[in-house]
């Protein structure tokens, strides 16, 4: 109850400081700055896991197919030194691991390699510069770039989580919630997530929602499906192109199997949802702090628990599968890959593709100096 009480002392005191933020900003107060090519952001309102790393490699993979040279800017959390700059990656190369990069950048940096450069950095602004500079940039995108102010974009693409998108309506600390609902007359895009995790009514309600507070919002939805299951061991072979053999999900997906799924994700109990609605037989599930690193004895505890409850496979995630390649496995494990599936995925695209061609004509070049 006073734990209660203190999180509802703090829920405005947390508003106003979010307002007053955002008021500097408008008032120029605080300085947006221009990285000099078209910017897209991927964020959210809410913390916790909505399906941002996916859709930002869909949006990377998008351009890159049509010749951009593509760069991703994160700050890359749960990295071994925040502060400093790294580069994940220049495209071609992968410089660093998941401990000095961050689970997700390195994730995006194998997904995308050969399709976009990764870099993990605080000071997004400053590091747009450098790599548009050293590089010859044509397009970034802001991971979890909402409510980064300090860089302009030219298209705001935020996600919604269909099993929980606004969560009890309330702030921080007492809520999910980063900002107000009012903050989505921001946004130029709302992409709904896990949609198939909730019924039609839940995706019409958000809908509404959304279309009240902007009516000149795109709204799409979405789904993770999986599409196949790949060998741990061989996972980080795939970023490297080199031949591996896929399994068909035919080959396990069978009410036979038991499985032991384990993820180490903002919300956990989605990516289970997932596989059971995939009618993939889960007989334990064990979850682990968002961003954890897992060392070799809590995966020898896992695996004795798993057995104990009859699983003959594990399940995890690609998030978690470039921070399992140096630790021993007694047990099967696969990664389940997931692809993401659009109501109208040529809308999207297009929207994608076309965002170049619509700014061209009114990209003013910045001539304010980062300080």
């Amino acid at each position: 109850m006073k734990l209660r009480r203190l999180l509802t002392f703090l829920n405005p005191i947390y508003g106003a400081v979010i307002r007053a933020r955002f008021a500097l900003y408008e008032k120029g107060v605080f300085k947006s700055f221009d990285l000099q090519v078209p910017t897209i952001s991927v964020g959210n309102i809410t913390v916790g896991g909505t399906g941002k790393t996916p859709l930002v490699a869909f949006v990377a993979d998008i351009l890159a197919k049509k010749g951009e040279k593509v760069c991703i800017l994160t700050r890359g959390y749960g990295r071994e030194n925040p502060k400093e700059r790294v580069l994940v990656s220049d495209g071609e190369t992968i410089f660093a691991d998941a401990l000095e990069a961050g689970d997700e950048p390195f994730e995006l940096a194998n997904n995308l390699l050969g399709k976009a450069a990764v870099i993990a950095d605080a000071k997004r602004a400053e590091a747009g510069i450098w790599a548009r500079e050293n590089w010859g940039i044509t397009v970034f995108i802001l991971d979890d770039g909402f409510q980064h102010l300090r860089v302009k974009r030219d298209l705001d693409i935020v996600l919604l989580d269909a099993t929980n998108p606004f969560g009890n309506g309330k702030l921080l600390p007492a809520g999910i919630l980063r900002e107000s609902l009012e903050s989505l007359k921001r946004a130029d895009v709302v992409v709904i997530t896990r949609a198939n995790l909730v019924d039609e009514s839940g995706i019409s309600n958000i809908k509404y929602q959304v279309s009240n507070i902007n009516p000149k919002c795109k709204i799409f939805v979405s789904e993770n499906k999986t599409i196949e299951l790949t060998k741990l061991k061989d996972f980080s072979a795939k970023a490297q192109n080199l031949q591996i053999k896929n399994i068909k999900l035919s080959a396990l997906h069978s009410p036979l199997s038991a499985y032991c799924a384990f993820c180490a994700l903002g919300n956990p109990e989605n990516f289970y949802e997932q596989l059971r609605r995939e009618n993939f037989n889960l007989v334990y599930t064990k979850n682990f702090s968002d961003h954890h690193f897992y060392s070799q004895s809590e995966i020898t505890k896992l695996e004795k628990e798993a057995v104990a409850n009859g699983a003959e496979i594990l399940l995890t995630t690609a998030k978690d599968a470039v921070k399992l390649a140096h630790l021993k496995f007694n047990f099967p494990c696969y990664v389940v890959e997931s692809r993401l599936i659009f109501d109208d995925e040529s809308a999207f695209i297009a929207l994608i593709q076309n965002l170049k061609s619509k700014i061209s004509n009114q990209f003013v070049s910045c001539s304010v100096p980062l300080c």
